[in-house]
């Protein structure tokens, strides 16, 4: 058995241990990823959960699109005298309803990764405890883009035409997801305080429908009994679609349009700050 000289053993492996501090950086141990670069990896990461399981966004995409299919042929003519006329004035609602529906998902994502046990992980990493929320919020914006954009299309091919231009319908979908991303502080604080994702589901559905129905998105207010559209007319979805009507059709701002943005601005002034501090708890 050849003896094995124990000095030489521990000046290969000090050698080995330099090499790897001289390959690593020189010991130089690398920043950790700023604010602003981890929201944009968490927000990688939710748009590409997304695209690995598009069928948890089915439904969303489905409701609003059956909806403008059937209220527009089965009742346009009643309605409106015909279904174009009445597309005209329907889809702007639809297209704000799938919006709204979707921001429900952003407290679902948050919900699941707290029950699941990924946000634990996620606490070990050196980044900004924010940028989960942060990162969420910012990929939701572009699924509320691409949802408002597939309905308008699906619009076009049912013979939709806005009067306005392709800046004023940019800037009808910018409200709407403005919008939106107000709403959606409200399901993340919810996500931060419930306990299953299923409960954001069912407050979900019982703020977003009542909210979208009892609004002008299919109907004039001025055919329903005079309570019911005093409830209309203070509806902020109401203020919101209509502001989006008058923007695509090229009428550019308006009062709903002011009272919108107000409500939008509102709702992340005092709900972001809510949401992020209830994050910090749980964190």
């Amino acid at each position: 058995m050849t003896r094995v000289d124990p000095a030489r053993v521990t000046g290969a492996a000090e050698g080995a241990t330099d090499d790897a501090v001289t390959v690593a950086g020189r010991g130089v141990r690398p920043e950790p990823a700023g604010a602003v670069a981890a929201s944009l990896l968490f927000a990688g990461r939710a748009l590409l959960k997304m695209l690995r399981l598009p069928e948890q966004m089915l439904d969303v995409v489905a409701i609003p699109i059956l909806f403008t299919l059937m209220f527009t042929y089965l009742f346009g003519g009643a309605v409106a005298g015909s279904t174009g006329e009445y597309l005209h004035y329907l889809l702007p609602g639809t297209m704000v309803m799938t919006v709204l529906v979707i921001t429900m998902y952003t407290g679902v994502a948050i919900n699941t990764d707290l029950t699941s046990g990924v946000a634990d992980r996620f606490r070990t990493l050196p980044v900004w405890s924010g940028a989960p929320v942060a990162g969420a919020v910012a990929a939701d914006v572009v699924r509320y883009g691409v949802a408002s954009c597939l309905v308008l299309v699906v619009g076009l091919l049912m013979g939709y035409r806005p009067a306005g231009d392709v800046v004023d319908v940019v800037a009808a979908v910018g409200l709407v997801c403005l919008f939106a991303v107000g709403v959606g502080w409200a399901f993340i604080a919810l996500a931060l305080i419930l306990r299953t994702p299923s409960g954001i589901f069912s407050v979900g559905t019982i703020v977003v429908f009542p909210l979208t129905f009892l609004s002008n998105t299919f109907v004039d207010p001025a055919t329903v009994p005079g309570w019911l559209r005093a409830v209309v007319d203070h509806n902020p979805v109401s203020h919101l679609v209509s502001a989006v009507r008058a923007v695509m059709d090229g009428h550019g701002a308006t009062a709903d349009t002011s009272f919108a943005l107000v409500v939008a601005l509102g709702l992340t002034l005092v709900l972001a700050p809510v949401a992020m501090a209830l994050h910090r708890r749980r964190a």
